[in-house]
């Protein structure tokens, strides 16, 4: 019986062992491995005429869609004194509803193919599929002017 005891505890003594052991494994793996479910925030660069803006692409099948463009040169046109739009050659991935509010900066997607680039900010009832914001709105009305415009999208450098 006693030998059966001592059995008993060596197996048991070795399988909490290898299971520690494997335990600690795994911790290690996951402190020494970066994290693969962390969402990347890429950034493009949005070039009109001298000015320079970095917008933050958000994490959405139209979004790398619109990258997989870039870079792209284009000349937009103005519409309702609050944005300007451009249809692309193709259809993209869409997934549209209405915002809550456009705001300016807003990169966004009317229907499949129109890119469009708010410089002022309102309520609407159209639908859209967000693609992306410029990070810093400071002087973009003033760059994009009061008529069309040649508009250059390209991805970040750092990126």
């Amino acid at each position: 019986m006693k030998y059966l005891t001592y059995l008993l505890f060596v197996s048991l003594s070795v399988s909490m062992a290898c299971k520690s052991e494997r335990i600690i494994n795994e911790i290690n793996l996951v402190m020494t491995e970066p994290p693969t479910s962390v969402a990347t925030t890429p950034k493009i660069t949005i070039k009109i005429g001298a000015s320079t803006f970095t917008a933050t692409l958000l994490d959405n099948p139209t979004a790398n869609a619109f990258k997989a463009l870039l870079p792209l040169t284009i000349n937009m046109k103005e519409l309702n004194n609050n944005e300007k739009f451009f249809d692309l050659p193709k259809s993209l991935p869409t997934n549209s509803s209405v915002p809550a509010s456009i705001q300016s900066g807003d990169l966004m997607m009317y229907r499949a193919n129109t890119l469009v680039l708010f410089y002022k900010g309102f309520t609407t009832a159209y639908s859209y599929t967000k693609i992306g914001k410029i990070d810093d709105v400071t002087g973009l009305t003033a760059a994009l002017g009061a008529g069309d415009v040649k508009v250059s999208f390209e991805i970040n450098p750092t990126e």
